[in-house]
């Protein structure tokens, strides 16, 4: 047997996901139907958006399909929405005629929109539920629609095999995540019952089941000895809960009667045909004749609920499309899935119902949900905002819920009120007032081509459809009260021919949608709940006013499907502000994603503009140039390229020049004006992307820059002209928290890093060598201690020096050295030889050295930098402390360009093993704590400490972009992560407290996951089967430093195993140039001696 096409949801859960990653079914055609043909077009689109969302997979195809014109029942509406989608399918396949083949490899989802509600003018599968996933991977509204598409996609649909399923949207359903049901040799059709009470199930339908899990009859509002027939052993009843299932064979069948008299004309080829329409349920047509206790006689014999009175004259059509369905069907099994975790709760026309519906505690359920509050301490415990602007204060009471409203204060909204779809100009109606209990809605409508936005109001008490005379209410009190307090009589609201049976709130002409002069407002209808006023009495009966049922038939959804969108981003501006400029730890990559999936980009773009120009901290304005690089590369779609990439393109030169001033306002203005340049093609967008994240790393490198404050020198007698100063200096292992202190983390966030200083085979690998020289001039050069020259250079002007900036040009280390050490200033009117005579009298000698690697991870860069500022600052008569190096070399990097953290200097400037940490905050400070261990432990430790050099070249650059491109969108993973690698950090350094290697190696673990998840692919596949082959034979281990290749280092279980683990990475296929070095921890740090040198240079 097939079971369903599993298809794997995008980088994180949807909308709706609750968390959880999992496959999900893989829907060939996914079909919506709905009552009015005017509204297909503006479903569709919603359907499409969610596609665009990744809700629904690419491939799927999206059908909506309006009911036949007369109504033709819940089971009308599936089989014509089962016509289609064969009909579509059939086309697909290159068939002139439908054919029920194209079902066998298929998975259909039908989902009916059913009858109109009044408390949402989208009908209930768009009504909005107060819930938001922190975890969405693209930020949305959360619909009923929505909630049902993923339960029936990732829960209930999973594992099914081809065929149809059917589900209602008129109710909120919850599904444990594995509902367990069994697809073994299934055939026939399938219910899904959620359960019940058996109060609850005197006014629904139930399923009566056998042992074994067949239907045997299904009640609607059975009797109470019916409905305890149904009990299952919890004490609930199976619910009839709007969701089946049919196989592909029970499906043929059901298709095959599309040309079957009467059922014929339950389709819109039957009715385009001229048939006269029929009316037919799903479950107690379609379904009952399936279950085993009914029989023939009965069956034909009944008629199903969703008949009223009126329809009773079509009794003769329904015996015979019962007859035909008996036919076709009754051999059929049907089953039943029971969810005994599941909940179900029908959405009834009771304002109170769906009030305690909307309010109902439920997973990922909030109080103010995609709005903004001014004021939230004026919102009651037990109410609910969702998709609003409240500005000022608005008070909610207990039990209220707003929904699609910007509102300004002051408003007062009492208890058990629902506010939906009303604007900013409808607040000062409501000023003065304090609603309770009462329902006041704004609509849009069309008449004539003219689209119109009116006002109802109802109290939440009321009964649609309870006739006046009776016991009908309007505004919670009884219809003669109400007449008697506005003046308003019977004949202004009803013809004098309705039946009285008919006078009810459901005809009643109570609404205006037309005044001569003006347009109607909230106060029309508000005015309803004072006493009599002559002028208002007079104006109202003056408009042209229409019932609710009258109006249900002008709804336009397009118009309000895009008003609740322009709302929705407008929230959305000032929750990006907010999260901005309260330097906020959450994410705005899936607001992105939705603005530029819906094409409301150029919004989000304007604010972040606004926000960066405006921010006086430069990280606030460098995350917001962040996410406008981030909505770029969102609008390529994934197309144009890698995001990472040349950024130097000259037109943007000039916003880069102002924001290397320090002028951010003109800066984000020159860059906005370059932006719109870029934008007509994917290859223009992901470069226009580049150039702002280069424009981000301008503000990164001015924020670390603050680090100066820390940089401080002493004046000491300069060695004499030809005298060396020569510094070594250890390298570094990251035992834990890195990341964290890289910029802009460590400043947003803080940083904690436990480094530990080593010799390599028992030396320092790093280090610099300077001396004055008589010539003013500077001669640079690299290469390793045994006299391998690198690089060799003379500067003698400042044109050599200016690529000091360019990481790749030969000597850029060195320049950049002399200019952090305010040895040259650059740019400057003083010639390279005037600035180095009139300071030093001559120039500079400057030799640097590694016998480490490229790409060691082994701290080799910073270390040396700092080496190299050490050896020029002593040379030119400074004496610098290792605190001060330590941020100076955060400086030369961010000259570099290169963007580095300060773990690297602090490991290797530091003595022994220690703890570095930076609170989010600027000026960026870097304290250090050195942590204390015995020497045994020491020693014990240098037994246990190996490194391998794994032969491959660590491309640190690169997982630097990701990382920071990941941290500014604030991804919910990379938050936690920098936190767990802080917490991991403290915890290492007890265990070396402790002098526990199992711990420490537990800490290793634990840093190289958190690694990982940080840098995704910085573990190369050769790399991993090095560490497969090592862990039987240690504690932990790790890739130095950002990982990616270079050096990985080992705390092994016995002393002294070199020789061992060289036997076995031998054995070990795949692995090449690799090498196993000891390791000592460096208990003295960096190294300053003056050595006397060629006296005559």
């Amino acid at each position: 047997m097939l079971h369903a096409a599993l298809w794997w949801e995008g980088q994180q859960p949807g909308p709706l996901a609750g968390m959880e990653h999992c496959r999900g079914v893989d829907w060939t055609v996914i079909v919506l139907t709905c009552r009015y043909k005017d509204s297909v077009y503006a479903f569709q689109k919603e359907l499409e958006v969610r596609q665009k969302r990744e809700q629904v997979p690419r491939e799927t195809i999206l059908l909506t399909v309006e009911d036949p014109e007369a109504q033709v029942g819940s089971g009308g509406a599936t089989l014509n929405a089962l016509l289609v989608a064969a009909e579509y399918l059939s086309a697909q396949a290159g068939y002139t005629v439908v054919t029920s083949d194209v079902l066998h490899s298929a998975w259909i989802l039908i989902m009916h929109m059913g009858r109109n509600f009044p408390f949402d003018d989208c009908g209930r599968a768009f009504t909005c539920l107060p819930r938001v996933d922190p975890r969405a991977h693209v930020e949305s509204l959360t619909c009923n629609l929505d909630e049902l598409l993923y339960i029936m996609t990732h829960r209930l649909g999973r594992g099914s095999p081809p065929g149809v399923w059917v589900c209602s949207t008129d109710m909120i359903l919850s599904v444990p995540t594995n509902p367990e049901i069994c697809w073994d040799d299934f055939r026939g059709a399938k219910v899904i019952s959620l359960p019940g009470s058996v109060t609850y199930a005197q006014d629904h339908g139930v399923y009566l089941t056998d042992s074994q899990g067949w239907v045997r009859n299904i009640f609607y509002q059975g009797s109470e000895a019916q409905i305890q027939q149904c009990t299952r052993p919890d004490g609930n009843v199976p619910l009839v809960s709007g969701i089946v299932f049919f196989s592909v064979e029970t499906a043929e069948r059901l298709l095959a009667t599309h040309v079957l008299p009467p059922l014929d004309a339950c389709t819109y080829m039957g009715l385009d045909s001229g048939a006269q329409p029929v009316q037919l349920s799903l479950f107690f047509d379609i379904l009952l004749c399936m279950a085993r206790d009914v029989n023939h006689e009965n069956f034909l014999a009944g008629y199903h609920p969703e008949m009223g009175q009126g329809d009773m004259d079509q009794a003769g059509d329904q015996r015979n499309a019962r007859a035909v369905l008996w036919k076709e069907l009754r051999d059929q099994p049907l089953s039943l899935a029971y969810i005994p975790d599941g909940t179900y709760d029908y959405m009834p026309s009771s304002a109170s119902v769906h009030l305690h519906n909307l309010l109902l505690p439920r997973d990922l359920f909030a109080q103010i949900v995609h709005s903004q509050v001014e004021k939230p301490q004026f919102l009651e415990e037990g109410c609910s905002v969702v998709n609003s602007l409240l500005e000022g204060e608005v008070h909610l009471g207990p039990g209220s819920v707003i929904q699609h409203c910007q509102l300004q204060g002051p408003i007062h909204i009492g208890p058990g009120c629902l506010l939906l779809g009303l604007d900013r100009a409808s607040s000062s109606a409501l000023h003065g007032l304090e609603l309770r209990d009462l329902i006041l809605q704004g609509h849009h409508i069309q008449l004539q081509e003219i689209s119109i936005q009116v006002f109802t109001l109802i109290g939440r008490q009321d009964d649609w459809q309870s006739p006046a005379l009776e016991k009908g209410t309007f505004l919670n009190v009884p219809w003669t009260e109400f007449f008697q307090r506005t003046g308003i009589r019977d004949g202004d609201i009803w013809d004098m021919d309705t039946p009285s049976a008919e006078r009810c709130l459901l005809t009643a002409r109570l609404f205006p949608v037309f005044f001569a002069s003006r347009s109607p407002g909230p106060q029309d209808v508000l005015w309803l709940l004072g006493s009599k006023s002559g002028d208002s009495l007079q104006a109202w009966r003056t408009s042209w006013r229409m019932s609710w049922k009258q109006l249900q038939l002008h709804l336009d959804q397009a118009a309000t499907l895009a008003s609740r969108r322009a709302l929705f981003f407008q929230q959305a501006q000032g929750k990006v502000q907010q999260v901005l400029e309260g330097r906020q730890d959450l994410s705005l990559l899936p607001l992105i994603r939705a603005a530029t999936h819906e094409g409301s980009h150029g919004l989000l773009l304007t604010t972040l503009d606004q926000v960066a120009a405006q921010a006086e901290d430069p990280g606030v304005a460098a995350r917001a140039l962040a996410c406008i690089a981030d909505v770029l590369g969102c609008m390529a779609r994934g197309h144009g390229g890698l995001r990472s990439g040349p950024a130097a393109n000259q037109d943007w030169a000039l916003a880069f020049q102002y924001l290397e001033k320090g002028d951010v306002a003109r800066g984000v203005e020159e860059l906005a004006r370059e932006r719109t340049k870029w934008l007509a093609r994917p290859a223009l967008l992901v470069r226009n992307a580049r150039h702002y994240e280069r424009a981000e790393q301008i503000l990164i490198r001015q924020a670390v820059m603050s680090a100066c404050r820390f940089v401080t020198t002493g004046s000491v007698e300069p060695p004499p002209h030809g005298h060396w100063v020569m510094v070594e200096c250890p390298a570094r292992v990251d035992f834990s928290g890195g990341w964290t202190d890289t910029p802009p983390i460590t400043y947003e966030h803080g940083g904690a890093v436990v480094d530990l200083a080593i010799l390599v085979d028992g030396r320092r690998p790093i280090g610099a060598r300077a001396r004055r020289i008589a010539e003013p001039e500077l001669r640079l050069s690299t290469g390793t201690r045994s006299g391998e020259v690198f690089t060799k250079l003379v500067c003698q002007n400042l044109e050599d020096l200016q690529d000091y900036c360019q990481p790749h040009a030969p000597g850029a280390l060195l320049k950049a050295a002399f200019i952090c050490a305010q040895i040259v200033q650059l740019p400057s009117s003083e010639s390279l030889q005037t600035q180095l005579q009139h300071g030093f009298g001559g120039g500079f000698e400057l030799h640097t050295w590694s016998d480490l690697p490229h790409g060691s991870g082994l701290g080799t860069s910073s270390i040396l930098a700092g080496a190299v500022l050490a050896a020029l600052h002593q040379a030119a008569g400074r004496a610098v402390g290792t605190q001060a190096l330590i941020h100076a070399v955060l400086l030369l990097e961010q000259m570099l360009t290169t963007g580095g953290g300060w773990q690297d200097q602090v490991g290797g400037l530091v003595p022994g093993i220690k703890m570095g940490r930076s609170r989010a905050q600027l000026p960026l400070k870097v304290d250090v704590e050195e942590i204390s261990v015995s020497a045994d432990f020491l020693q014990t430790l240098n037994q246990h400490l190996l490194l391998v050099y794994t032969g491959k070249t660590r491309l640190a650059r690169n997982l630097l972009q990701d990382v920071l491109r990941n941290w500014y969108a604030r991804l919910p993973a990379v938050v936690d992560n920098a936190r767990a690698l802080m917490r991991n950090a403290e915890e290492c350094a007890q265990a070396f407290r402790q002098g526990s290697l199992p711990l420490l190696g537990q800490c290793l673990t634990r840093y190289w996951e958190q690694k990982k998840c940080m840098a995704p692919g910085c573990e190369p596949q050769a790399v991993r089967r090095m560490m497969d082959a090592l862990e039987p034979y240690v504690y932990g281990q790790s890739l130095a430093g950002a990982g990616g290749g270079g050096f990985l280092y080992l705390l092994t279980k016995e002393p002294r195993q070199k020789e061992v683990l060289e036997r076995v990475l031998a054995k070990t296929e795949g692995l090449e140039k690799y090498s196993i070095h000891l390791v000592e921890v460096d208990t003295q740090g960096f190294s300053l001696q003056l050595l006397a040198g060629d006296t005559s240079a």
